[in-house]
């Protein structure tokens, strides 16, 4: 994949730097660990799930935490005060941190685990001013611009 080069934009743009380190983030390949796997689906217009395979740990050793528009699990698996003698070990019980960017109004609105698979809900939770409004149409009527920039004012 090609390296693109976002520093002509931020030049002439204000205010867009999160959402072109975020592009700039995205182009670049993920060398990282695919542990655990996961999942992020759509479960309404306005709901997603993010649910991650985490066999092996419980509730007290997985740490969901948001903070600003970042999203992040993380899970530490508690030391075994005696530890087995494992003939094959395939359940990882590794420690992990995901981080996820969350676009705004995001909100998480709950966490579960069940069955070895945690579930983090979220949904778009658009505030009043942004959500779409219908405009009143005045028959007849030419407004004027000062009483539109009072309008505004007020």
């Amino acid at each position: 994949m090609s390296d693109f080069d976002f520093s002509p934009l931020f030049r002439s743009t204000i205010g867009f730097d999160r959402l072109m380190r975020i592009a700039d983030a995205a182009t670049r390949v993920d060398t990282g660990s695919s542990y655990p796997p996961y999942n992020i689906e759509a479960t309404g217009d306005n709901a997603y799930r993010l649910t991650m395979a985490v066999a092996g740990f419980g509730p007290d050793e997985l740490d969901v935490v948001v903070k600003e528009n970042d999203l992040t699990v993380s899970g530490k698996s508690k030391t075994e005060a005696e530890p087995a003698k494992y003939l094959h070990r395939g359940i990882a019980r590794r420690t992990f941190e995901r981080h996820f960017q969350l676009a705004d109004h995001i909100k998480v609105v709950g966490a579960g685990l069940a069955n070895g698979m945690l579930s983090v809900d979220l949904v778009r939770d658009l505030p009043e001013a942004a959500k779409p409004r219908k405009i009143a149409i005045s028959a007849g009527v030419q407004p004027q611009p000062e009483s539109v920039e009072q309008k505004q004012a007020a």
